[in-house]
């Protein structure tokens, strides 16, 4: 774990320390979401917010929802991953430019995922890191039919309350609840936070597409992972995967813990794909 103790000490300070840091990161000017310069992806208009288009002709279309607490834009690590999963699988990768809080909210996201899911004529895959993986689980309880999902240390649960979630966060160098809590609560808009059409641990797990769930050991986003794995029907087909010593969403790290995260999203990508086409 090397890497990843290396680029903690260099890189990582936590901003959620507070609820006046939280409030801060909602306030902060949202900056812009366009993919880097040399990246072939179109942006699309046709749905009710900007979405990019990375195209191959291929079999199906990966759908993939970034995180950032529901409230931080998309980054280059983001657009890194993406253009991994389209350059290694082959398929079409569409990338939902969804709106954030504290100006948009959950169901507003939903129902644009939702709506680019309906609109393709092939098989869909749905990924989604941090925020954008509790955003994929929701999308896949409302829309029978996805043929496959990864989610990377999903936000499952907008209340944050799992007894579970005390023992990590210590050892989080990165995220603490005071500072989600408003974030949390401004993307709620209103709703209950354990509301399962914004917490999605809390709504229908039956159904649901092979499933594949990477986390770190130092990601407090753990102990609802480890929920969700234990409530899972036994039908469903779960692909997890704890990696020692990591931190939120490590296959989107510079550490080379990264590389074998994705590999395993490729694979999980390929082998979900093949099943249906």
């Amino acid at each position: 774990m090397h890497g990843v103790a290396a680029f903690t000490r260099l890189v990582y300070r936590r901003k959620f320390t507070s609820e006046d840091a939280g409030r801060q990161t909602l306030a902060r000017p949202k900056g812009p979401s366009a993919p880097p310069r040399g990246l072939p992806a179109t942006l699309s208009r046709e749905f009710s917010f900007p979405v990019y288009e990375l195209r191959n002709g291929g079999p199906a279309v990966v759908i993939y929802l970034h995180g950032g607490a529901y409230t931080s834009e998309i980054v280059g690590q983001h657009w890194s991953l993406i253009s991994f999963i389209a350059a290694r699988t082959g398929c079409d990768v569409l990338v939902p430019i969804y709106g954030l809080a504290p100006a948009h909210h959950g169901l507003e996201a939903l129902e644009l995922v939702k709506e680019v899911i309906a609109a393709q004529d092939r098989p869909v895959y749905l990924a989604g890191d941090s925020a954008g993986g509790g955003l994929a689980l929701l999308a896949a309880q409302a829309s029978p039919g996805v043929t496959g999902m990864t989610l990377l240390a999903p936000w499952l649960d907008l209340a944050m309350d799992n007894p579970g979630i005390e023992a990590i966060e210590p050892y989080d160098p990165w995220l603490a609840r005071p500072g989600l809590r408003p974030i949390a609560d401004a993307w709620a808009n209103g709703l209950d936070l354990k509301d399962p059409r914004v917490s999605p641990i809390h709504g229908d797990l039956s159904g649901l597409p092979p499933l594949q769930l990477l986390v770190g050991t130092r990601d407090i986003t753990l102990a609802d992972c480890r929920t969700l794995r234990d409530r899972l029907p036994s039908t469903t087909e779960l692909t997890y995967h704890e990696e020692p010593g990591a931190l939120h969403v490590y296959p989107l790290l510079p550490v080379p813990e990264a590389r074998g995260g994705r590999q395993m999203i490729v694979n999980h990508v390929r082998a979900s794909v093949a099943r249906v086409v």
